[in-house]
């Protein structure tokens, strides 16, 4: 069994490679499943009794959908990726003009803030959360969004928060794929899921920035 000296050096040298990755923008370079691995690398390293929480392949998200424990709709088979699942683009709002976009092509001017809502309401159980990475599509053309997890329990549609960080206008054509769910099991089933946690934003439908 490893020493405690060198599970911690380890998980550093892990820590150092991910950090470097995220740092030099090295999002063009690795797909985000290699980042997603790395990070889920990092959180079992040195846990010798723990279950490895894993990323669901495509086979692994039918099982899942078929007992219920995740839940998407509509549904595209199509949209199935190796390891993940692709969200399309249902609304699109420019906070700073109060412009929705619900049909056709939404055009950003340059540098300038925008939402995303997906068409797709999803709903996860008990035993699986999900992370969500911008499509790299989007990125090529000057896109840059924050986003985060999917907590256990939640259930709607989801809101992207995104910038065109081009020189040139970005055109998003309502319907088409943006982000991509990366489905992650846990180690064990949580005690309290996100409706009960917090819920701010159980059940939404459309672009929705804030909620009391």
């Amino acid at each position: 069994m490893a020493s405690r000296s060198k599970v911690i050096a380890h998980m550093g040298s892990v820590l150092r490679v991910l950090l470097d990755t995220c740092s030099t923008g090295a999002r063009g370079k690795y797909p985000p499943t290699f980042l997603s691995v790395l990070i889920l690398v990092t959180f079992n390293a040195g846990r010798s009794n723990a279950r490895p929480v894993t990323i669901l392949s495509d086979a692994d998200i039918r099982q899942y959908l078929a007992k219920g424990e995740i839940q998407i709709a509509p549904y595209d088979e199509a949209h199935l990726t190796p390891n993940g699942y692709d969200v399309t683009i249902e609304e699109i709002l420019i906070p700073a003009a109060n412009a929705r976009t619900t049909t056709g092509v939404a055009k950003i001017p340059p540098t300038t803030r925008f939402a995303v809502s997906t068409r797709e309401s999803v709903r996860l159980g008990r035993h699986v959360a999900g992370q969500i990475w911008l499509r790299t599509t989007w990125a090529r053309r000057g896109v840059i969004a924050s986003f985060g997890m999917i907590d256990a329990g939640f259930s709607g549609t989801l809101t992207f928060g995104a910038w065109n960080g081009s020189s040139d206008p970005l055109e998003l054509p309502i319907g088409d794929r943006f982000a991509q769910i990366v489905f992650v099991t846990l180690e064990s089933p949580s005690s309290e899921t996100y409706e009960k946690r917090s819920g701010t934003y159980q059940g939404q439908r459309g672009v929705t920035l804030d909620r009391p």
